[in-house]
């Protein structure tokens, strides 16, 4: 009889683990798609004018389903503005592994870059919320740093190795290409669409970065 009532509880408890790794997988999945809506939403319209149901509706979804794995709209924004960050994360992390001398690297890194401004509908999203981050109610994280140390580690880097004047400063050199990117990129967004972002990222880093030679 033991044996009986132990093979009964296993095959009792075996259905509930399985379910809750299909509910836990249907989480991770309902929960992307709220967030790829999102970045749509804000993205296309902007944080003031997106609502919840927007965001449900594009995800294809309830309110409820939304509320259940954010809090609020601010929360919606403050998850694509840290997706947007991973993203750039991610193309530096890219153009480091490739072994490129230091202004190779730069120049991929901003061509990547505006190639995702123009592609990806996150980093487009999280390049308005920034705009707007004072209509935000939410700590996003602090724009530029992350990319402005990266680039003045390069252009550092190739200070030492003469690739640039050896009185140049890196720093300077890295706020002014950041400005200009970003600059750039904004113009190119409200006048086209970022259609012509890789132009004029291309008129950018001729201007600012000098080739070997």
């Amino acid at each position: 009889m033991a044996t009986d009532s132990s093979s009964r509880g296993a095959r009792a408890t075996a259905p509930r683990h399985k379910d809750t790794g299909l509910k836990q997988e249907r989480a991770v999945r309902t929960r992307g798609q709220v967030l790829d809506a999102a970045a749509e939403a804000f993205a296309t319209k902007g944080f003031p004018a997106v609502t919840v149901l927007d965001v449900a509706e594009l995800a294809g979804v309830t309110k409820g389903a939304v509320y259940f794995h954010f809090a609020n709209k601010e929360a919606l924004a403050q998850a694509v503005a840290e997706e947007f960050y991973h993203l750039l994360e991610v193309i530096k992390q890219d153009v480091q592994d490739s072994a490129l001398s230091p202004l190779d690297a730069v120049r991929e890194l901003l061509v990547r870059t505006a190639l995702a401004f123009r592609d990806d509908t996150v980093v487009r999203a999280g390049a308005r919320l920034q705009i707007e981050r004072s209509l935000i109610g939410a700590d996003l994280p602090m724009p530029y740093l992350g990319y402005t140390e990266s680039l003045t580690s390069w252009f550092q880097q190739a200070r030492d190795e003469g690739e640039v004047p050896a009185d140049s400063d890196p720093g300077v050199t890295a706020r002014v290409l950041v400005s200009a990117f970003f600059g750039a990129q904004h113009i190119s967004w409200v006048l086209n669409d970022r259609a012509d972002i890789t132009d004029r990222i291309e008129e950018v880093l001729r201007t600012v970065v000098p080739r070997a030679g």
